[in-house]
């Protein structure tokens, strides 16, 4: 009986997990997936970011400028969204709130929101030189 009660709870908790919505984010396809704000493909890894709801909704955008105006025009909707940008050296998607910004010189992203973003200080400020950028944070 109870390797019974044991094995029927080991099968719920597998089910629930796999259950559950989507929390992580998804890879980003270049050239199909589709801003979420301004309906354009998405072409450069760079600058693309990803929101994702607390009801594992996830909404792509090809550039940080983007993400930013459809969450103040849907704030209503995505509540307590988690924010993702994309490591510029990397492409890997992380938090923004850990994100270190560079922008200008000749930084040009798709809508010319023009930041990009690094998971590392000391690679955002390698890359601000490079590129005749400022760090913003």
């Amino acid at each position: 009986m109870k390797h019974y009660i044991l094995t029927l709870l080991l099968a719920f908790i597998t089910f629930t997990s796999f259950s559950c919505n989507n929390k992580n984010v998804e890879a980003i396809e270049l050239g199909k997936d589709q801003c979420s704000h301004c309906k354009m493909t998405i072409q450069d890894s760079r600058y693309a970011t990803e929101l994702i709801t607390e009801k594992g909704r996830i909404y792509k955008f090809d550039d940080l400028v983007c993400m930013e105006a459809y969450t103040r025009e849907n704030s209503q909707k995505i509540g307590n969204a988690k924010l993702f940008v994309s490591d510029f050296l990397t492409s890997e998607l992380f938090p923004l709130e850990k994100a270190f910004k560079i922008t200008g010189g000749q930084v040009k992203s798709p809508m010319n929101g023009n930041i990009a973003t690094f998971k590392n200080k000391n690679e955002a400020i390698k890359e601000a030189h490079r590129l005749q950028a400022s760090v913003i944070n």
